[in-house]
């Protein structure tokens, strides 16, 4: 440590943004080793009614205070901004907790499970002068915002066509009810659409006017697992997302250094189906093992936190965005850039996994810029997702109200 004169002349140490987190499960399990790699951020406290996660927790990170109940949490007043990652049902009422609470947020996907829940909480934001960060999108990722500047740039020309497809093991993983359950912002639909929706968005400026849409439920479980949707956006730009969690055929197996073994082998998902198929799996055992401390964590959600592993398609799918003049998509550590001169791999930088959301939340709650995935953008892409299912219950193509443009300062 200097001291002395030279530490008078030292630049101050940088400000820490105090985080707690409410709930301690999956989610939680993903987004903690982007936490802990940046200095920036300041892990303090965590809740969750799981005693087991709360005390493991409290176990790795000895010097946070754990609580049972969001209300202890949200009560602290060392704790300044909270991190939801609570089943979806109550994400709505734990933002609006945390605002109330003078609290910034940032909330996973989806945003809530109404329109209603959402307008509460940006209502609960803006009256409480707090941020809200509608996070946890494949939007933020740097490969995306580098298509983003390519075609502001005009390159390529104007922006004709959005496309993204998926096919992932998402139906095979590990579920609780809730995550299945459509009533309680379960299924493919509710928890994976914002991906493709956000990310769509943000490369065709945020106006989506309409969606005809359908999804589909052939088993083995009683949630829907597919949905295929057509967005048009004001401009007339179109895009198609769909998305196959059935697990029989891998997106990543479309690109050249892809494999059909993601989460699990082909043999593994052949296993699982069966397991399902006769009710012989052990569901709770195989989610808590990808909870903090759990036999899975490590491989699952850490690996890819201590070194860049090449891009795979994973649940966003293989995103193609289509110019007047070229093509883009994702390379292995980029981007391929398709245009009338030949093709070029453009390298993409990019930090720990994740990081980018909480470098949007530390922008605006300690340097007051401003959310550029507020909550009226994450209200925006939740109407995408709602009408994605009403769609399919009219059978009718739905028109949007809610959608708002991302700011022409963003990146």
């Amino acid at each position: 440590m200097t001291t002395g004169e030279n530490a008078t002349s030292q630049q101050a140490p940088q400000r820490r943004l105090k985080l707690g987190i409410i709930g301690c499960g999956v989610g939680a399990a993903e987004i903690l080793p982007a936490m802990e790699s940046m200095e920036k951020v300041e892990l303090v406290a965590a809740a969750d009614v799981n005693p087991r996660v709360l005390q493991t927790f409290h176990e790795r990170y000895p010097w946070t205070k754990t609580y049972d109940t969001a209300e202890g949490l949200c009560a602290d007043p060392d704790v300044e901004a909270v991190w939801i990652a609570t089943p979806n049902k109550y994400h709505g009422p734990m933002a609006v907790l945390a605002a109330n609470s003078g609290k910034h947020v940032v909330v996973e996907k989806p945003m809530a499970t109404s329109l209603e829940e959402a307008e509460q909480m940006v209502e609960a934001a803006e009256r409480n002068g707090v941020a809200l960060v509608a996070g946890h999108t494949f939007g933020f990722t740097p490969p995306i915002r580098q298509m983003r500047r390519i075609m502001k740039s005009g390159e390529l020309g104007k922006l004709q066509a959005l496309n993204a497809w998926s096919y992932s093991d998402w139906m095979l993983r590990p579920r609780t009810g809730e995550e299945l359950n459509i009533n309680e912002g379960g299924g493919l639909v509710y928890r994976q659409t914002p991906h493709q929706v956000d990310t769509v968005r943000l490369l065709g400026g945020g106006l989506v006017r309409s969606v005809r849409a359908s999804y589909g439920d052939w088993g083995p479980r009683d949630a829907p697992g597919f949905y295929v949707a057509y967005l048009e956006f004001e401009d007339g730009t179109p895009s198609i997302i769909t998305h196959n969690g059935y697990g029989y055929f891998l997106a990543q197996e479309l690109v050249a250094w892809g494999s059909s073994v993601g989460r699990y082998t082909m043999e593994e998902r052949a296993s699982i189906r069966k397991a399902l198929a006769n009710d012989s799996r052990d569901e709770e055992s195989a989610k808590d093992a990808l909870r903090i401390g759990g036999a899975d964590e490590e491989r699952v959600f850490r690996s890819q936190a201590h070194e860049r592993n090449p891009w795979l398609p994973s649940d966003l799918g293989v995103v193609v965005v289509t110019c007047e003049r070229g093509d883009m998509r994702h390379s292995p550590y980029g981007i391929y850039v398709y245009g009338d001169e030949g093709t070029r791999d453009e390298p993409v930088e990019e930090g720990p996994y994740r990081q980018e959301e909480l470098q949007e939340l530390y922008d605006a709650a300690v340097e007051g810029k401003p959310v550029y995935h507020n909550g009226r953008w994450g209200m925006a892409t939740l109407e995408v997702t709602l009408a994605i299912m009403e769609s399919q219950r009219k059978h009718e193509e739905i028109y949007l109200s809610h959608q708002v443009a991302m700011r022409e300062d963003y990146d």
